[in-house]
């Protein structure tokens, strides 16, 4: 018999499958998602209860759960929602689930979500243990405990020194760049599905595109930034997030177009600068 919330869980499962094939995304990809929600529907026992207990082992050591959607599970439990489909159904609003979290204000998760690209409780509490919280937006030891804390309960961790992502490789610039010319080439030949997000389109037009791509073992999401700061520079048709993962945990990067210095004019990786100037054969 199959137990009531499980079937809740494997619905929200399905509906990411169904949007990922609306939006063209590798039907391999799809179908993962379809098994794992067969998979939650035919448990004998709550999926809460294995996450309780076993954790994300647990969830992996399910039938046909990686570690990929083992995270989304344990998500979807802890919080109720999927992130990633809030996102394609154009109804993630990350600045609200910043500011959620007490001592982080309104002001202080825009420059979180602006300057760090953080946008999920994870990786602000990677942020909270790799100091880039400290260093950005000025927290004393005290507020910056008290902020582990709570997303350690939230969570449903305890504390830690630091993030096991914080040891994963990161892909060369070169990768990303491909996916941001793929995205744009393809949006601007209106190939590309699109979305009506929530934030700033009061008239629910359907303006952004979605991009799903492969890349090595690598799934891809690429979105135009439809962030306060994009609309405020105009930047919305130039600003590209890209959402990827390899089944370590879902990260995110920003591609632009560098306006100053050796790189003006060319595509860049916020953040990674000297190695785009390499990649471009501007440095040695």
């Amino acid at each position: 018999m199959t137990v009531p919330v499980n079937a809740e869980y494997a619905a929200r499962l399905d509906e990411v499958a169904q949007v990922l094939e609306e939006h063209g995304a590798n039907p391999f990809r799809v179908n993962a998602y379809r098994r794992a929600a067969g998979v939650l529907r035919d448990l004998p026992r709550p999926v809460a209860e294995i996450v309780e207990h076993d954790g994300l082992e647990g969830l992996d050591a399910l039938p046909g759960i990686g570690q990929s959607l083992a995270r989304t599970i344990r998500e979807l439990v802890r919080t109720g929602r999927v992130p990633m489909l809030d996102r394609l159904r154009g109804e993630s609003d990350p600045i609200e689930a910043l500011t959620s979290v007490p001592g982080i204000g309104r002001l202080t998760a825009e420059r979180l979500y602006h300057d760090l690209g953080i946008e999920t409780l994870e990786e602000l509490e990677a942020a909270a243990h790799d100091g880039r919280l400290a260093v950005l937006a000025g927290f004393g030891a005290k507020r910056l405990g008290a902020i582990r804390d709570t997303l350690a309960h939230r969570l449903g961790r305890i504390r830690r020194s630091a993030p096991a992502a914080a040891a994963t490789t990161e892909p060369d610039v070169a990768e990303f760049l491909d996916v941001d010319l793929e995205y744009r080439s393809r949006a601007a030949t209106g190939a590309l599905p699109t979305i009506a997000p929530r934030r700033f389109n009061p008239d629910g037009v359907h303006w952004l595109p979605v991009l799903h791509a492969e890349r090595g073992p690598r799934h891809y999401t690429a979105l135009f930034s439809n962030t306060p700061h994009a609309h405020a520079l105009g930047a919305t048709r130039d600003w590209v997030i890209l959402y990827y993962d390899d089944g370590s945990g879902e990260r995110q990067c920003t591609v632009i177009t560098a306006h100053h210095g050796a790189l003006a004019g060319r595509r860049i990786v916020r953040g990674r600068e000297p190695e785009c100037a390499r990649h471009y054969g501007l440095q040695p």
